[in-house]
């Protein structure tokens, strides 16, 4: 065997030394072992080449082409453009004339903003401003930067207010910019009633107009803002606007405007009187019934429906579907599941599947508190369910999922004592298990406020060891300091103790990860939960017997507080927070009073958990 000969890093070389070969009869593999191959990764490197390139640039040195704009001259390096630009990309390595000029002239853009982009080809820095953010947003998308397009749509939208939106959006559509158009979209159909009143809005042409005023999203009051919309552009031009006026009075929806509103108002105008479609869209408007016609979603009130649940004195498994109006503390009927069950998943599938509707999942069944393998789909246009085919979801949850829709999936925790958690997209039929629970437990309640999941309440089945174990042993085991967050042990059976608990966390998609949150002021295991008006409220549920109690959540304070009782306890109920429209929400009931309770007219076939009384909110 050859003998090791020594490397001194420090030696200079001898000259005539052939570099980094061994002396002859020498192994190459005796000087260093195998294992110490190195790959060498200079970060700064990138950055050097690019400070470097810029350097030649801007002393016009190895420069082979000039971009030519508005008088001004920009010298660059063709292969330099071609990689930071798609369209400098297919203009130099293709059989186009400019491939083979020396100057290149480029038109639609403003001169300054050609030069914020070679200067970004060569910095990867661009200044964006108020003054230059529309003319940049131009030129990269006339040059494909893709990059560039995007920061200056987040930048549009971060500014984004009532005096501009409409120009956002008329600037976003020009350039598909997709998720800004959506966003200035959805922020005119918000501010509505005050951005109808700035001056750009009289400004759009007939066919954007007509594209805002017959969406169901616009954010009035009475209908009667529409037309006052609608008059405003009309005033703007009225001698070329006349012929299409009717065009824009078929996207008010005018059953839905007082008669007196009509006859005095609409029916006085110069441009209706003239014009026989537009007399003929007010007499169709007279005689059509009120009640058919599709409202605005600002004037359909946002509801609690309660689903299932379990009666705690009768111990009667239901299949009523109620709501309650949480303002007017009004309650309602709505068709009943075709089957009773409960501990069942239920969520809205607004963002997920088909618009409007409420999804079912699973639960127990009353006969032999069997798992139901199945999913009920209401529609509150028809105020019917539907049973669907099982869609795979099941064969994850064990039983009793709690469930909330988050940007497209829908995010289930199942019933059993497991820390899991899955998503699940209707849309590919894909799961995915995400980070695990802090807590393993069972009967929690699940929701989606601002981005995040909440799972809420619970509770812990703990076998008893021996005789002698107490609940202080027991105790010593709560990984939390504050008392707030003590569990309280029940001994359900003779060898497991039921831990309830008040413990909240959110889980963030984004980062993958939990947080722990302020705990409610009762402890709650099957308890229901949704999200009105930005807060989170809690129903019912279970501690060593029901609870009777409604608590409320605010994610900027977080902190919790009691508003309101039920008057009858239950649990193992699921409700959603719904916009419901008056086809489904014709059966309105005034609240019960003198302490009565509120009973369904008509029972179901079928049950999904206990009782279904109303709620009152203070």
């Amino acid at each position: 065997m050859a003998e090791r000969i020594p490397v001194v890093a420090s030696s200079p070389p001898c000259p005539g030394d052939v570099i980094g070969l061994p002396p002859p009869g020498v192994p190459q593999s005796s000087l260093v072992p195998e294992s110490e191959d190195v790959v060498f990764v200079e970060t700064s490197h990138p950055s050097k080449v690019l400070e470097g390139l810029n350097r030649l640039r801007l002393n016009n040195v190895f420069c082979d082409v000039i971009l030519c704009c508005g008088g001004k001259e920009f010298p660059g390096h063709r292969n330099v453009l071609a990689t930071f630009s798609s369209y400098f990309e297919a203009m130099f390595t293709t059989d186009l004339m400019e491939s083979k000029q020396e100057r290149v002239s480029i038109s639609g853009v403003e001169p300054e903003m050609i030069g914020l982009m070679v200067n970004y080809a060569y910095t990867s820095t661009v200044v964006i401003s108020t003054d230059n953010v529309q003319a940049l947003l131009a030129a990269s998308h006339l040059l494909n930067v893709t990059a560039v397009q995007e920061v200056c749509c987040h930048y549009m939208e971060r500014h984004m207010n009532e005096n501009n939106c409409v120009a956002i959006q008329g600037l976003a559509e020009a350039y598909s910019c997709h998720m800004l158009e959506k966003s200035s979209i959805d922020y005119i159909h918000e501010h509505f009633s005050v951005v109808y009143q700035q001056e750009e809005f009289p400004s759009l042409c007939v066919d954007r107009l007509t594209k805002v005023l017959a969406s169901d999203h616009l954010n009035v009051s009475t209908e009667e803002t529409v037309f006052e919309a609608a008059r405003m552009w009309l005033n703007k031009c009225p001698s070329t606007r006349r012929e299409s006026f009717e065009k824009v009075l078929e996207k008010i929806r005018l059953p839905l405007i007082s008669p007196s509103y009509l006859h005095d108002v609409i029916e006085s105008l110069d441009v209706v009187i003239e014009s026989q479609g537009c007399q003929r869209l007010i007499d169709e408007a007279k005689k059509q019934d009120v009640h058919k016609v599709q409202p605005r979603w600002s004037t359909v009130p946002e509801v609690i429906v309660m689903v299932g649940g379990q009666d705690y004195y009768r111990e009667e498994f239901l299949s009523c579907a109620e709501t309650i109006d949480p303002l007017t503390k009004q309650l309602g009927t709505l068709e009943h599941l075709p089957f009773a069950v409960r501990r069942h998943g239920l969520v809205v599938s607004g963002l997920v599947a088909l618009d409007g509707y409420v999804y079912a999942v699973g639960g127990c069944e009353k006969d032999l508190w069997r798992c139901v393998d199945s999913v009920e789909r209401y529609n509150c246009k028809t105020n019917t369910w539907q049973l669907m085919k099982t869609v795979g979801m099941l064969g994850l949850v064990k039983s009793s999922p709690a469930m909330a829709a988050l940007d497209g999936l829908i995010y289930v925790v199942d019933g059993s004592c497991e820390k899991a958690m899955y998503t699940f997209n209707p849309k590919t039929s894909a799961w995915k298990e995400v980070a695990p629970r802090l807590i393993d437990c069972n009967g929690t309640a699940v929701c989606s406020l601002k981005g995040k999941i909440y799972v809420i309440g619970g509770q812990r089945n703990i076998a008893i060891e021996s005789e002698f174990t107490s609940h202080m042993d027991l105790a010593l085991d709560n990984p939390y300091e504050d008392d707030d967050y003590n569990d309280n042990y029940t001994l359900v059976r003779d060898t497991v103790l039921a831990a309830y608990t008040c413990r909240v966390h959110s889980y963030n998609p984004v980062t993958n990860m939990w947080t722990m949150c302020a705990p409610m002021g009762r402890r709650r295991s099957w308890p229901a939960v949704t999200v009105l008006h930005g807060k989170i409220y809690v129903l019912g549920g279970e501690d060593d017997g029901n609870v009777d109690t409604i608590e409320r959540y605010c994610e900027a304070t977080d902190r919790w507080e009691l508003v309101g009782e039920m008057p009858r306890r239950r649990k193992s109920l699921r409700c959603v927070s719904h916009r419901l429209r008056s086809v489904a929400h014709a059966a309105i009931q005034s609240p019960a009073q003198d302490g009565a309770s509120y009973r369904p007219t008509r029972p179901g076939p079928r049950i999904r958990g206990r009782g279904c009384g109303p709620i009152w909110i203070k």
